[in-house]
């Protein structure tokens, strides 16, 4: 009875994408994949609040002197806007607080891997 791991899939099958063809070591896979992700999740987030505002902007327009409908593309516009500082500031403050306590790349995973694995007490 073969082991999952032991499987074989058939000739040359080696899967799709970075991770599922990996070239070097686990460590620098996964950090460019958090790094990639991170990455991504921001530029989302900077599209989203364009799309907002671009909404707000058009509900503020649109609005034709009714008060409700200009409050509420005031809001949506503030909540864009502050979605937006939340993001940018959580990067920063992540930054931060790995500086302060002594980890200035705390955002690179590959050396924050590479100061973990030299960090460990040999078996």
């Amino acid at each position: 009875m073969n082991k999952l791991s032991q499987l074989q899939l058939g000739p040359g099958f080696k899967g799709f994408g970075p991770l599922g063809n990996p070239e070097g070591s686990g460590i620098s896979i996964f950090s460019r994949f958090i790094s990639s992700a991170i990455g991504l999740m921001t530029i989302i987030a900077v599209i989203w609040f364009i799309f907002i505002l671009i909404s707000g902007a058009i509900g503020i327009i649109g609005a034709g002197g009714d008060k409700a409908t200009l409050e509420s593309s005031r809001k949506r516009i503030t909540s864009g806007l502050v979605g937006l500082v939340v993001v940018i500031l959580g990067i920063f403050i992540v930054d931060l607080v790995g500086t302060l306590i002594g980890i200035p790349d705390i955002l690179n995973l590959g050396k924050l891997f590479d100061l973990i694995k030299i960090n460990q007490p040999s078996p």
